[in-house]
């Protein structure tokens, strides 16, 4: 079993590092169903399906949902969902920023809840997609400035001896990312500007005279194969370029980016390439833009998965009381990682529900329905892991801190099926980079695996 859990998440972690922007993630996981089989469809075109195959959709590249339908006759849905979205920060139009005529730097805001002070120092870079012009059509590129090309240079001790007692940071002040020092051009280099070519602190490069401009967007067009004119769009977000690592004494730990919720895109996408459905459609279900609400076309509050789910069932004859009549024995999994006992925190966990990294799924439980398990789906997962001989912890907020919310909850807004949160325990939730159990994954994955072959 360890063997076989360090095996997945060393895969898991390849998963991650790769997995760059939610559109990257969305892009590796239709790759690996390409791989096996799985037909694309679109959905402003008719959907012919037949039994015992698979296929896949994808909305705005950044969300998918793919499906196995079995051989036989069909009696509901088993929809495991994720998202391929974390929190980062997002690049405004005419992101760079002249600062007192020697540095660049890019106008950045906050994308989600992160811990700001853990993107500090590091080596950052951008990647997303690009909207083009070629041959006179629109097209979306995926896009990753591969390289060490950021950092967040913090503010010296010196210059704020308080800054360990009570650090706060202004996003749009603290958090803009350094692009590098002025280049001024050949003719100009050791000239000192005159006064009229100065630009004020925050002008766009663009507004300054005999300066190199447009430096990023000259490595986006470079890393997308494309001209820089050719750029009409683009949705950008920075990443850190920490990869994913084992450690602890006995390699226990994951230590990755992004691991929250791409460690559950993973196992949702590994799991139904390796399970067969009886007589249930199987559903992986990947959203994006969780971390700021779902309330996006292509978020779990969208019609994404209720718009596919009523096409399968239309195209293998079930409309009308026969598609309700499916989703009546439909169930799903919501699949995010839960806060584990922190080690230095302990205190910080509820007195009795208390998951630890390496024990085992967790099963998240919310009195405000802000986690949507109920005694029924809360018995189906136990059943599951008994079946799977896999461990599971429960987990609860302290009554008196709030939690966030996830998947299951927001899309029963449009598909109103029974289902259950459930996920790995981490540390550092929301961090820059996190940490979680590495035999957990394994454990996540048989679980699936048993939903999917049911």
């Amino acid at each position: 079993m360890r063997k076989e859990s360090l095996a997945t998440a060393k895969k898991c972690l390849k998963f991650t590092d790769e997995s760059v922007s939610c559109f990257h993630a969305v892009k590796n996981v239709e790759d690996r169903l390409k791989e096996n089989g799985f037909i694309r469809l679109k959905e402003n075109k008719s959907w012919e399906l037949k039994p015992g195959k698979s296929y896949y959709v994808k909305r705005n590249d950044s969300s998918l949902i793919a499906f196995r339908i079995p051989k036989g006759e069909i009696k509901g849905f088993h929809i495991a969902a994720s998202h391929s979205d974390s929190p980062t920060f997002k690049l405004k139009a005419k992101s760079e920023v002249n600062v007192e005529n020697h540095y660049v730097k890019l106008n950045v805001e906050p994308y989600g809840g992160m811990i700001y002070a853990t993107w500090l120092d590091r080596c950052l870079s951008v990647a997303g997609r690009v909207i083009c012009r070629r041959d006179d059509k629109l097209k979306s590129r995926t896009v990753n400035i591969d390289e060490d090309l950021l950092v967040m240079p913090n503010l010296a001790i010196h210059m704020d001896r308080e800054m360990n007692k009570n650090l706060s940071y202004n996003p749009q002040i603290d958090l803009q990312p350094l692009l590098g020092a002025w280049q001024e051009d050949t003719e100009e280099a050791g000239e000192k500007a005159r006064p009229e070519e100065t630009p004020q602190e925050g002008e766009t490069l663009e507004k300054t005279k005999g300066k190199k401009t447009d430096i990023l967007m000259e490595k986006l067009a470079c890393a997308a194969g494309i001209e820089k004119e050719e750029i009409l769009g683009s949705d950008l977000f920075l990443y850190v370029r920490d990869k994913g690592k084992l450690a602890g004494a006995q390699k226990e730990l994951m230590i990755a980016p992004r691991l929250d919720d791409l460690v559950c895109v993973f196992a949702s996408m590994e799991a139904i390439l390796a399970s067969e459905p009886k007589d249930m459609v199987s559903v992986c279900a990947v959203f994006d833009n969780e971390e700021v609400g779902s309330c996006t076309k292509q978020g779990a509050a969208s019609t994404f998965l209720e718009n596919a789910l009523s096409r399968i069932g239309e195209a293998m004859g079930k409309t009308g009381g026969a598609y309700l009549q499916l989703l009546a024995e439909s169930f799903m999994i919501s699949a995010d990682n839960a806060h584990g006992v922190h080690p230095n925190h302990p205190e910080k966990a509820d007195s009795t529900c208390r998951p630890y990294l390496n024990r085992g799924i967790v099963i998240k439980y919310h009195g405000g329905q802000k986690y949507t398990t109920d005694a029924w789906s809360e018995a189906v997962i136990k059943e599951l892991c008994r079946k799977a001989e896999v461990p599971y912890q429960v987990y609860c907020n302290r009554s008196d801190i709030p939690g966030g919310s996830t998947l299951g909850n927001i899309s029963a807004g449009q598909v109103s099926i029974p289902a259950a949160d459930i996920g790995i325990a981490q540390l550092a939730m929301h961090s820059a980079v996190e940490t979680a159990g590495s035999m957990d994954v394994e454990y996540l994955l048989r679980v699936l695996m048993q939903f999917y072959g049911e």
